[in-house]
């Protein structure tokens, strides 16, 4: 970089933003892709050729309008909206979460969630200009109860962010636990449900009973990652003022398109996620077989302790296999790889690769 550039960056762009590292996505191609907890079942033909029929004749020409009303309306019946609920839209869950540490933005504000978690919730907060407090999880990535209300009570947070499930430990909490950390949490309790097709539990039904908690879900685990689709649901008056934030055009005409012709066929994508959960069940009893510790999952990813996991990842690597190496993301996840469940040959192939490298 020339002087002058060296000196804009160093004057003009914020200095906690110069030291953070952007969020990086690995090279994939030629692989077996198993890091991202995508969903890789495509669309059958017929329908591949029918929704690009469809996209077709979408008006690229017109800012998107009343067809986004639609897919809130699709989605809303898609997810059992309770009455007295509203939706709101996102580019994928991570604008919702952006929006929410935004709106949230009060002097002295803090954002709460576990660790170890998903980024995006420390992330927000550091854009935002928020103070992130995270709160460990137990050894066996429960909910420490004592912590999170010791936390809760010393920063009151204005955002507890709650993943149900828990992303990268795959699994539920106690929903005792979870309520006691709604009843002292003064501000808002966001539920996560990114993994909701392959989770055994919903909080949707409590959620109606209680003012401060929204809840978030996405289309990606759906089936649909490269549309990017997120909504959040809760009590209309809360939601109403978070949306005010909302881009006026967030949805694409062609994302929202795509998703409205893929709510029409949720057979199809409920029948992909019964056969993730079937595959999910098989790979942890293989892994389970070759002596690997495991634990339990309600999501299309499974969390696996290993003994080197840089050479486990590399040695998968090499063999066309690409998974995620938690292991220096928290001290909890020391010796951890994240597998996503893929389809049938996708999986035998990277139990092979894995077996290769123990």
């Amino acid at each position: 970089m020339t002087p002058t550039l060296q000196n804009l960056i160093a004057t003009r762009i914020r200095q906690d933003v110069q030291s953070m590292h952007a969020y990086a996505v690995q090279d994939s191609r030629g692989m077996v892709k198993l890091d991202a907890m995508e969903n890789p079942h495509r669309l059958p033909p017929e329908l591949q050729k029918a929704l690009g029929e469809r996209l077709a004749g979408v008006a690229l020409n017109r800012y998107p309008g009343e067809r986004v009303n639609d897919l809130k309306q699709a989605l809303g019946r898609h997810a059992k909206l309770p009455a007295g609920c509203e939706l709101m839209l996102g580019n994928g869950s991570d604008e919702l979460i952006s929006l929410l540490a935004m709106a949230c933005d009060v002097p002295g504000a803090t954002i709460l969630a576990p660790l170890p978690g998903f980024v995006m919730y420390e992330m927000s907060a550091q854009l935002q200009g928020l103070k992130f407090v995270g709160v460990d999880l137990t050894a066996d990535f429960e909910l420490d109860e004592k912590a999170m209300l010791a936390a809760i009570a010393l920063h009151q947070p204005a955002i507890v962010y709650l993943a149900y499930p828990n992303n990268p430990t795959a699994n539920l909490w106690d929903d005792a636990v979870i309520e006691k950390i709604i009843a002292a949490a003064p501000g808002l309790v966001v539920m996560d449900e990114a993994y909701q097709p392959f989770s055994s539990r919903s909080w949707l039904e409590r959620m109606a009973g209680s003012e401060r908690v929204l809840l978030m879900r996405t289309l990606s685990k759906f089936g649909l990652a490269g549309v990017r689709i997120g909504y959040m649901m809760g009590r209309k008056e809360l939601v109403a003022q978070v949306d005010k934030l909302r881009p006026p055009y967030n949805i694409s005409v062609l994302n929202c398109e795509a998703a409205l012709f893929a709510l029409e066929h949720e057979q199809v994508f409920a029948a992909q996620a019964a056969d993730l959960r079937r595959e999910r069940a098989r790979l942890q009893e293989a892994l389970k077989a070759m002596g690997l510790k495991t634990w339990p999952s309600d999501a299309n990813m499974i969390l696996v302790r290993v003994v080197d996991p840089a050479r486990s990842f590399d040695g998968m690597k090499a063999r066309g296999v690409l998974v995620k190496n938690v292991s220096r993301m928290h001290p909890l996840l020391a010796g951890c790889l994240r597998l996503t469940v893929g389809t049938a040959d996708e999986n035998t192939q990277m139990l092979a690769a894995l077996q290769s490298t123990l």
